[in-house]
């Protein structure tokens, strides 16, 4: 691994996340819940160290942080359209969750080799995809029906937060236009 270009321990973390979409799409679909968990597990894993393994070995960069944003954007969009297709939350937040991200890319000038800029909505955005999608592949492998019964109510949470949140990012967008 090259310490300072895109070959780096912290990048093959977030590839190896990146690897786990299939599967995962795969195993919710086939409501294989024991295996969507030994997936999650490893995403999640591999999401927590990444960050910290770039700082380390002072690999951070505005890419690197794109790639880790858009494979988290990559693994909870196509678990949210397994959930989906399993009628066990709204799509609506499956097609929610890219146009968020794109919006996020673009407004952050992410073309431009400028670094992410998240809003504070926008992280718990984030964790509430991982968490939903966590708890609900979770609740499944338990049987938890207590649990399960929250699920909707949750991704229609989601889907509200999302939109306040794109609408939040827009209207800060045309402000600052205006101002120039």
């Amino acid at each position: 691994m090259s310490p300072g270009g895109v070959l780096t321990w912290a990048n093959a973390l977030t590839l190896n996340r990146l690897l786990l979409c299939l599967p995962l799409y795969l195993f919710i679909s086939s409501a294989s819940w024991l295996w969507a968990s030994v997936c999650l597990f490893f995403a999640v894993l591999s999401d927590i160290f990444d960050g910290k393994v770039a700082r380390k070995q002072g690999n951070t960069s505005p890419l690197g942080g794109f790639f880790d944003h858009a494979t988290d954007a990559i693994l909870v969009t196509t678990s949210c359209v397994a959930l989906a297709q399993s009628e066990l939350i709204s799509f609506w937040l499956a097609w929610l969750i890219p146009a968020a991200f794109i919006q996020y890319s673009l407004d952050s000038r992410i073309l431009s080799g400028h670094a992410l800029r998240s809003s504070a909505l926008g992280r718990a955005n984030g964790i509430g995809y991982f968490v939903l999608v966590c708890c609900t592949v979770g609740s499944h492998l338990l049987g938890w029906t207590w649990l399960q019964s929250i699920i909707p109510m949750f991704s229609w949470a989601l889907v509200a937060s999302t939109v306040v949140s794109i609408a939040d990012r827009l209207q800060a967008t045309i402000r600052a236009t205006r101002l120039q």
